[in-house]
């Protein structure tokens, strides 16, 4: 990101399940390929998933469409469990770029409210309602494994 403004693109969603169990599926690599990526979300395969989930720690998301490998990288920026997580984010593959994402966790009476703000650099503005329904895919995906894992 330079000094123009970025755009912030911000997705809310409802859990009925504590907050450190939403916070804790950001870092778990299996839980990942389960909402992030993979089948439940589009038609891909998960390939490898890493995560070093430590502030200054890095993730790589390698998945394969269309018989083309994708790499998801970012580094952990902010680490505040069970309340904020913030990494960036790129796909060295496509652009050089990369965004910042911030994830907020608000404790409920029942539950938590998650809120992704994926900040988007303004040569990215024709991508902010893809990003927005992306996000809100995956968090769809996280809540069905999120209460599938809670009544098992």
């Amino acid at each position: 990101m330079n000094a123009e403004r970025a755009l912030d693109v911000r997705v809310t969603r409802r859990f009925h399940v504590p907050p450190g169990q939403v916070f804790d599926a950001w870092l778990d690599p299996e839980m990942i390929g389960r909402w992030m990526f993979g089948p439940n979300v589009r038609d891909e395969e998960v390939v490898l998933i890493t995560v070093d989930g430590g502030v200054g720690g890095s993730f790589s998301f390698v998945v394969r469409r269309q018989g083309e490998e994708v790499d998801h990288v970012g580094q952990y920026i902010e680490i505040d469990r069970p309340r904020r997580l913030a990494f960036t984010w790129g796909v060295p593959k496509y652009s050089p770029d990369t965004a910042r994402v911030r994830v907020d966790i608000v404790p409920l009476m029942t539950g938590c409210e998650l809120t992704v703000t994926h900040e988007l650099h303004p040569d990215w503005a024709p991508f902010t309602a893809r990003t927005e329904a992306g996000w809100s895919k995956m968090l769809e995906a996280l809540g069905v494994v999120l209460e599938d894992r809670s009544a098992g």
